[in-house]
C-alpha cells in the first residue's frame, strides 16, 4: 500500500489512497482529479518516458491539461520535456515572462490555451526517470510550500505506482520504456506506417508526424488517427505538397 506522509495535506493523502489496489488506468485518473483541489490548479497530467518518442501523455484531468501535454508532445519541447531530461523541477510562475529563446515553438502556441503558469515534477527513482507530473493554472502564480509538498509526494506515489506494474524497472537508468502503459497506440502505429511509406527510420517518421502536426496547428494524436484510418498520407520528404485528406463515411 502507498503510504501518505504526515507533511502532506489530508486532501492529498486521500487522493493518493485512490491509487491503492487501483485498476490499471482508473486509479491514476481518480487520483489526479482528486488532487486538483489541494494543489489549487486547473489541470494535472502524467506523461511517461519512452525511448521511441521521448514522452507521451497517459493521464490528464481535463481538456486544458490534455491540450497542453499534446502540444509539448507535438513540438518536442516545453517545461515537462526539460523536467524529464534533467530530472529537476521546472516551475514556471508566468510563461509570458520566460526568456525569449525558451521553448519558442511552445510559446507561440500556448497562450492560445489561456495558460500562464506550469509546474513540472519529474517522476524519478534514483537514476530512473519514468515520466513527469505537470500542473497548470490559467493565472500567473506560485505554489505554496504546502502545495509543493503535496505535489512532490503525489509524483513519488505515481512513480511507485507505475514502477510496481513494470518488470523492466530493474537495473535501468535514464528514460524507462513503459509502452504498455500508454494511450497513444495510434501514434506508434502511424509512425510505423509513415516509416514504411516514406522509407524513413522510426525516429525520422515521428519527426515528420510532429512537423506536419505543428504546421497544420493540429494535435499529433489527430494527425496519427487520420493516417491510421487512411484518410491522410504524408508527402515524400522534401515534397512541399500538403498532405491529402480523404473524407470517409
Amino acid at each position: 500500500m502507498i503510504q501518505a506522509e504526515s507533511v502532506i495535506s489530508d486532501q492529498m493523502a486521500g487522493a493518493i489512497r485512490l491509487l491503492d489496489d487501483a485498476p490499471w488506468t482508473g486509479g491514476v485518473d481518480e487520483a489526479i482529479e482528486a488532487a486538483l483541489t489541494p494543489l489549487d490548479v486547473a489541470g494535472l497530467a502524467v506523461s511517461l518516458a519512452t525511448p521511441e518518442t521521448g514522452m507521451e501523455p497517459v493521464a490528464c484531468s481535463g481538456e486544458a491539461a490534455r491540450r497542453f501535454e499534446d502540444l509539448q508532445f507535438t513540438v518536442g519541447e516545453g517545461p515537462g520535456v526539460d523536467a524529464l531530461r534533467s530530472g529537476a523541477l521546472v516551475l514556471v510562475a508566468d510563461l509570458t515572462e520566460e526568456r525569449a529563446g525558451c521553448w519558442p515553438l511552445l510559446r507561440g502556441e500556448v497562450l492560445g490555451l489561456r495558460l500562464r503558469s506550469v509546474f513540472c515534477f519529474p517522476m524519478t527513482l534514483g537514476a530512473i526517470r519514468i515520466g513527469v507530473l505537470s500542473a497548470i493554472r490559467p493565472t500567473a502564480s506560485r505554489l505554496t510550500w504546502q502545495q509543493m509538498d503535496d505535489a512532490l509526494t503525489l509524483a513519488a506515489a505515481l512513480t511507485h505506482w507505475y514502477l510496481s506494474r513494470t518488470a523492466s524497472a530493474i537495473d535501468r537508468t535514464g528514460p524507462l520504456p513503459l509502452t504498455q502503459c500508454l494511450g497513444h497506440a495510434e501514434i506508434h502505429q502511424a509512425t510505423g506506417m509513415v516509416s514504411v511509406q516514406l522509407g524513413l527510420s522510426l525516429a525520422q517518421a515521428l519527426q515528420a508526424l510532429r512537423a506536419h502536426a505543428y504546421g497544420q496547428s493540429r494535435p499529433v494524436t489527430d494527425l496519427a488517427h487520420d493516417i491510421v484510418t487512411r484518410r491522410l498520407r504524408l508527402p515524400s520528404t522534401g515534397d512541399d505538397t500538403p498532405p491529402s485528406v480523404t473524407d470517409k463515411d
